[in-house]
């Protein structure tokens, strides 16, 4: 027969998998890539009973990527958490007004306000800070570098990942880029953010900065800009606080 101390053991463990079920998870990528790169996430998120979906977003305008947003958080049974990587970030703070959104996860991404988009946010990057290796296509896109994409987008990724996806990136419309948020979600929700502390493509100082902004809490973790694939055991650790409502250090 099992103890009390194992009766309180599984009945807490209950009781948090029976909250996790209550709560979708829903996956915003950035620009250039797609939803596949959740995908340690996502399994780990899934072992911890969430419910979990990966949005696709097609990055030609930020007007249909929210909507695109919008109709999974619609679709979703419960409670949801928006997570947004990179551009995915101004994504979530437009779809995150949503009543259905309880909290928004940002990470190594765009935060904007009303009036803000990508564009306006990179023309305020920290001082003395490379440009982004991104090439004009001529036909109102951009496409990011290649060459570069393996030392800049993720030098902790392992070579014959980061060589795909160098070679398998979407062009980024500069329409998305210049698609300003109308109402900021993060002024009425509550915000994590997650500060890739090795980010070459968005500085870590303009990461801390949009955070504070923010009045998010902040996770600070070693990290290139693919974090989101990296470091997957600890962004599943910011989620489950955001879900729970624990701020970092409590």
């Amino acid at each position: 027969m099992a103890n009390s101390t194992e009766l309180l053991r599984d009945g807490i463990s209950s009781v948090r998998e029976n909250a996790n079920e209550s709560t979708t998870i829903v996956l915003v990528h950035g620009a250039f890539v797609d939803g596949s790169g959740w995908r340690a996430l996502y399994d780990r998120l899934k072992r911890e009973g969430y419910r979990v979906v990966v949005v696709q977003n097609a990055i030609r305008s930020l007007e249909d990527d929210v909507a695109n947003t919008q109709r999974a958080i619609a679709a979703a049974p419960g409670d949801v958490i928006l997570v947004g990587h990179s551009y995915g970030g101004v994504v979530i703070s437009e779809a995150g007004n949503d009543p259905k959104v309880v909290a928004l996860v940002y990470v190594a991404a765009f935060v904007a306000d009303a009036g803000e988009s990508v564009q306006a946010l990179t023309a305020s990057h920290v001082p003395g800070a490379s440009p982004p290796p991104f090439l004009p296509t001529g036909d109102g896109y951009v496409v990011f570098d290649p060459t570069q994409f393996p030392q800049v987008f993720g030098e902790d990724l392992p070579a014959e990942t980061s060589g795909f996806m160098a070679n398998a990136l979407k062009p980024w419309a500069i329409t998305s880029m210049a698609g300003k948020v109308a109402s900021a979600a993060w002024r009425t929700k509550p915000s994590w953010y997650v500060v890739a502390a090795n980010d070459r493509l968005i500085h870590p100082d303009f990461q801390r900065r949009m955070a504070e902004k923010a009045n998010a809490h902040v996770i600070e973790i070693p990290g290139s800009h693919a974090i989101y694939i990296t470091q997957a055991e600890s962004i599943a650790k910011t989620i489950a606080r955001a879900a729970t409502g624990e701020r970092p250090g409590v």
